[in-house]
């Protein structure tokens, strides 16, 4: 019997999987002014970062394990002027579906740090310097784990006030840290910045469009991967861009993507662009966002751009959630630009939510 490829019963936005997200062929439009660029200049690659680390600021690596015993690789962003006897509020920060703690965490981490906070930007679980087999598993309930994971490892930490922890989530972690605080009270405060619901979307297809025909066939395309797997001896991963990969003609958001994550702007080696394609069954079976409201009344900051083509996320979640409840639309801002414009991303906001609600 001649097996049926998997990858082509799956839909379009699942089969061009990018590195921080999936590769969407939805509709959306480029902001007029066209690509925008990063204004934090480009480290060399061997440093590690994707930014320019400030010159206020100090960076630490550390490891730590999550509860399922797998090494969590972070860096510790910390003011230069720490005063160790202090207690200070702190946030762990997850990067986008795929990313890296060396790109979008570690900018935000940076400028947090730089307005006095403690912040542990971390590796997911499989993934970038963190510990797990086999590579490149994505698991909501791993993933969402890790954020608990640091919030522990914040907390050993002497100088870190434990009623004062927060999580901030960019992109597919936005979701992951919204499922987090659903039950970790320790978390006392959410930001999110052009959240992703990554389970609902793979679950549900883009914009909520896939139907139950659709979805048994492509569980029913998952099923021949797990064999096929089983007799490679190796999991599959999803496509990405090869380096050779022609952008010209791609649809909006899928250029948006290449735009970040295989040109200098945000490229990193460990951000490879892929996930195991049975990845998605967890997914599947974890399904949307289900309990935001439980947050309540700790409080939940949704950050999204005018233009992003995730936005409709975060507008689903502010309607979802309890008091209290903040969403920041930006204007002119695309998806990726809440990656790492520093001069787009309402640090200033963000500053001021986590000081009223950390302190």
């Amino acid at each position: 019997m001649k097996r049926k490829n998997p990858l082509k019963m799956m839909p379009a936005v699942i089969t061009l999987t990018l590195a921080a997200t999936l590769g969407l062929s939805a509709c959306t439009t480029n902001s007029p002014e066209g690509p925008s660029q990063p204004t934090a200049s480009v480290q060399p690659q061997d440093s590690g970062l994707t930014f320019a680390l400030n010159a206020d600021v100090t960076r630490t690596p550390v490891r730590y394990k999550n509860r399922y015993g797998i090494e969590i690789a972070g860096d510790l962003y910390a003011p230069t002027d720490l005063d160790s006897s202090a207690k200070l509020p702190a946030v762990v920060i997850g990067p986008p579906y795929g990313g890296v703690k060396e790109q979008g965490p570690g900018v935000y981490a940076n400028e947090l740090a730089r307005r006095g906070f403690v912040a542990l930007a971390f590796d997911p679980s499989y993934n970038g310097e963190s510990g797990g087999e086999p590579r490149h598993v994505a698991s909501p309930e791993i993933f969402t784990e890790d954020f608990s994971a640091g919030v522990d490892h914040l907390g050993t930490l002497l100088y870190v006030d434990r009623e004062k922890i927060g999580a901030v989530g960019i992109c597919g972690s936005g979701g992951f840290s919204l499922n987090a605080a659903q039950v970790d009270q320790r978390i006392k405060a959410v930001v999110t910045s052009a959240m992703y619901d990554i389970s609902r979307a793979q679950r549900n297809g883009w914009e909520d469009v896939t139907t139950d025909a659709e979805r048994r066939e492509q569980l029913a395309g998952f099923a021949e991967q797990r064999w096929a797997d089983v007799d490679a001896g190796q999991p599959a991963l999803t496509p990405a861009f090869p380096a050779d990969f022609n952008p010209e003609g791609l649809d909006p958001i899928t250029a948006e993507f290449h735009e970040y994550y295989v040109t200098d702007r945000g490229h990193h080696p460990r951000s490879i662009g892929a996930f195991t394609v049975t990845s998605s069954m967890a997914h599947y079976n974890h399904g949307a966002l289900a309990h935001v409201a439980d947050i309540a009344p700790r409080p939940i900051m949704l950050i999204t751009g005018e233009n992003a083509h995730s936005r409709y996320f975060s507008d689903s979640v502010y309607q979802q959630a309890a008091e209290p409840k903040e969403l920041v639309v930006v204007p002119g801002a695309r998806h990726i630009d809440l990656y790492d414009r520093t001069d787009m991303i309402p640090f200033d906001t963000i500053e001021r939510f986590l000081n009223q609600h950390l302190n």
